[in-house]
């Protein structure tokens, strides 16, 4: 009886174990998931965020434990204080903003770049001004004060000897969404523009702008990228493979726009679209697009460079150090 017993006892104590093991391995198996917020803007040098979201990279990328959501922002500033409060992991934004983030001590790192390219100075129809000589005295907009495509124009106009009154100059210069920039030329609040692409193209089609400064000709204009992928210093130190993930996502579809520009461009529109609810002709994108190279590497010097030149603008109160901030391992 007492052998019975035991070995009855024994029985139990083996499907309890097999019970409570299967139960640990669900638990262990079924994680909790996670999300990653990737920010960007509705413009052209953007493109690589937006076929990335279209076509599920980030999300085949960093598995589906990972919950992929995006934002977007009407520029820089906004996107770098959402970094900095920790409400985005990552993204694509100029390197102007990045830049002057990084300076006033957010903890920031460029990780890769989007595309050169895409900056345009335009005029508008009947403003009287079709070179860069009859800028002076003029008002122009850029999407923010010490945004890169306002950095790119007057480095430009100084070194030929034309300022903003920011400076002592005859300039005058406002700040508005590129998305806007058509409205106001049409109602002749803005003289000249300095247009992330594809609004340049979209002006020069729906309103006659004029091209004052072609982005062959634009300070920094074919080197410097005109979006750069940024993530901060806590993801680089406590998550880098995820971060490897998010930059493996981003080459793919690098590649990708490059592989496939019909395709591309038509994600591009829709996504912009989405954003803005304009729709834009194909034909204005195309435009666009051949002043636009997207890749993914960045070059730490022109990024200096360009720094020195916004500190000589007197954007930036000191001269900038950025030691630190640009890490090219994710995409070697």
């Amino acid at each position: 009886m007492k052998k019975l017993f035991g070995l009855l006892m024994v029985s139990i104590l083996l499907v309890l174990a097999a019970c409570g093991s299967g139960s640990g391995e669900a638990s262990g198996g079924s994680g909790e998931s996670e999300t990653v917020t990737i920010g960007y803007f509705p413009n052209l040098n953007h493109a690589p965020a937006m076929v990335a979201k279209q076509k599920g990279m980030y999300e085949e990328h960093l598995g589906g434990n990972v919950n992929v959501e995006y934002q977007t922002f009407p520029d820089g500033a906004t996107f770098m204080k959402a970094l900095a409060a920790g409400e985005i992991e990552g993204g694509l934004v100029g390197p102007g903003p990045a830049m002057n983030s990084f300076i006033s001590g957010v903890d920031a790192q460029i990780i890769g770049a989007s595309s050169t390219g895409g900056t345009v100075i335009v005029s508008r129809n009947g403003s009287g001004i079709e070179s860069w000589e009859d800028v002076e005295g003029s008002t122009f907009i850029s999407p923010r004060v010490g945004c890169t495509h306002n950095v790119q124009f007057e480095t430009y106009m100084k070194e030929r000897g034309v300022t903003s009154e920011r400076t002592g100059g005859s300039m005058t210069h406002v700040t508005g969404e590129p998305a806007r920039y058509q409205s106001m030329f049409e109602n002749g609040d803005v003289d000249v523009a300095t247009a992330p692409e594809p609004w340049a193209s979209v002006m020069e089609q729906e309103v006659d702008a004029n091209v004052v400064i072609p982005t062959s000709e634009i300070s920094f204009g074919e080197t410097l990228p005109a979006a750069v992928m940024v993530t901060s210093d806590d993801m680089v130190d406590n998550n880098s493979e995820q971060v490897q993930k998010l930059v493996d996502a981003h080459k793919e579809a690098v590649n990708y726009i490059n592989d496939n520009p019909d395709e591309a461009i038509d994600i591009t529109i829709e996504g912009i679209a989405d954003i803005t609810d304009q729709q834009l002709e194909k034909s204005a994108m195309e435009n666009a697009w051949e002043r636009t190279n997207f890749t993914y590497e960045v070059n730490p010097d022109v990024i200096q460079e360009f720094g020195n030149s916004s500190h000589d603008l007197q954007f930036l109160k000191e001269q900038p150090d950025f030691e630190g901030f640009v890490n090219t391992s994710f995409v070697e």
